[in-house]
């Protein structure tokens, strides 16, 4: 190598040399970050405030052993083979044919959360982690134990209210869900797989997420995994928002979205809880559907809002005030009606025996509707379904594709019903639209239906430009479907 080639290395490496120094200079001289990155939340002093309210709930059940007992049969034939094959040590089984003395065993149902709303003890957590449970412990981050009374559950809003014999323990300060901000911080705290006070974090994804019929539930992105149930949702400052209540998975573990019960409902379910050990809702006596833009077009009301009235309770609320099926529920108490859901939650929510307005649509037109409110049941099985006359050649279906057939008077009398026509055939768009043999027809877009050759009058009369909407009743419950005109 000459001393020429030498010499450029040389200095190619002291330039690199340089440069490296250069680097490693600015680097040393770049501010080093401490504590909590800009524009993130730093949960720690929240965490710290706001976690010795929040509490690991146990439950237990006793179960019987023995004859008789869940799970007897099984667990003496393991007992047989392990005192075959292994030796296992066995309970004394007696005289052989001998009946056992049955027992009872306390079993763990579960693990949950919950949190203290009280100095005195009051807790709160959701309905199905006590539900069955003959025995609960609530266990606090100092570990202290106390057995927990269950004052009440409500299925519905999935919220339970236990009761611990304590003073001055910690508790947290409730929140206004109404006010709540898509897109704000906030924290859940539980026990994931029975990993006490677990931390998680995230943002509120969505409000008023219809997943129940009685609530609209929060949406978060916030880890939310088995045993979070119960937990709170607290926002940065650390108020409560909601109640972490169901996920939503393929697997059964966190994909990503979480919902929580709002702290308002769960509040207001408290003080019912508090007062009577049960919650009462109001009932209008309805079923109900959505009401879709098709249907929405064809009936005038010009954009989809309200509820379908599917199926009117005999002798209920609604059938007094003269809501008939097919209406569309537009306002309840003067409260715009914007979807399905919103009905229900708001005569849930009005006292029982009070005076309420319905304002419906029906053929056209608005009627307002008194209602007297009592007292929400269990839902009743749907009623039997007429049987159709047996198929003749010589029915023609009409433009839509349905042939159908009157309803004698005793049919009529056993259905409740003033009118209609029963499907006998039903092919082409309208069995494209889901209509079957056997379906009663009510109405026809606003018209109503009253015999065979009325329909087919009101069939010859119709737009074939525009989609059609058919009062169609199935079993003890009625939807509107939208017959939608030929591809041209």
């Amino acid at each position: 190598m000459t001393s020429k080639t030498a010499s450029t290395i040389l200095t190619a490496l002291a330039f690199a040399g340089a440069g490296l120094m250069s680097s490693h200079t600015a680097l040393a001289a770049a501010p080093v970050v401490t504590g909590a990155v800009a524009g993130l939340p730093d949960f720690a002093d929240l965490v710290d405030r706001v976690g010795p309210a929040v509490v690991n709930i146990r439950t237990t059940e006793r179960v019987k052993l023995g004859q008789g007992g869940a799970g007897a049969g099984g667990d003496e034939e393991m007992q047989e083979f392990l005192r075959r094959f292994f030796g296992g040590q066995m309970a004394p089984r007696g005289r052989r044919g001998a009946p056992q003395q049955p027992q009872e065993e306390e079993v763990q149902r579960g693990v949950g959360s919950g949190f203290i709303i009280s100095d005195d003890g009051y807790v709160l957590t959701n309905a199905h982690v006590v539900e069955g449970a003959d025995e609960v412990t609530v266990t606090l981050t100092d570990r202290r134990e106390f057995k927990a009374k269950v004052l009440g559950a409500d299925r519905r809003s999935d919220v339970a209210v236990l009761k611990v014999e304590g003073r001055n323990l910690p508790s947290l300060r409730m929140g206004d869900s109404s006010k709540i901000r898509v897109g704000e911080w906030v924290i859940a705290i539980g026990s994931p797989f029975n990993l006490e006070n677990t931390v998680t974090a995230g943002i509120i994804s969505a409000k008023s997420r219809d997943t129940g019929e009685y609530l609209p539930l929060i949406q978060s992105d916030v880890a939310v995994n088995p045993g979070n149930s119960g937990g709170p949702l607290i926002n940065m400052r650390g108020e409560v928002i909601g109640i972490n209540s169901q996920i939503a998975t393929l697997s059964g573990a966190y994909n990503g979205i979480s919902f929580a019960v709002p702290i308002d409902e769960v509040l207001r379910v408290t003080d019912q809880i508090k007062k009577t050990g049960k919650v009462t809702r109001g009932r209008l006596g309805v079923q109900i559907s959505e009401v879709t833009r098709d249907v929405a077009e064809s009936l005038g009301l010009g954009r989809a809002r309200g509820a379908e009235v599917a199926m009117v309770e005999p002798g209920g609320p609604a059938e007094k005030a003269g809501v008939k099926v097919g209406d569309i529920i537009l306002k309840f108490n003067g409260k715009d009606i914007e979807k399905s859901s919103d009905l229900p939650r708001q005569v849930g929510g009005t006292a029982v025996g009070s005076r309420a307005t319905v304002t419906v649509w029906r053929r056209g037109s608005q009627l307002e509707l008194p209602v007297s409110i009592v007292e929400l049941q269990e839902e009743k099985s749907p009623g039997a379904r007429p049987t159709p006359k047996k198929q003749t050649p010589e029915q023609v279906p009409n433009a839509l594709g349905l042939h159908v057939s009157d309803l004698s008077a005793a049919q009529k009398r056993e259905l409740k019903i003033e009118g209609g026509v029963m499907v006998e055939v039903a092919e082409g768009r309208a069995a494209t639209a889901g209509i079957q043999q056997g379906d009663l027809i009510l109405q026809i877009n606003n018209a109503e239906v009253t015999s065979a050759a009325q329909f087919n009058t009101l069939v010859t009369k119709l737009d074939p430009k525009k989609p059609v909407a058919v009062l169609v009743r199935r079993d003890n419950a009625s939807q509107y479907l939208v017959i939608k005109p030929r591809a041209q």
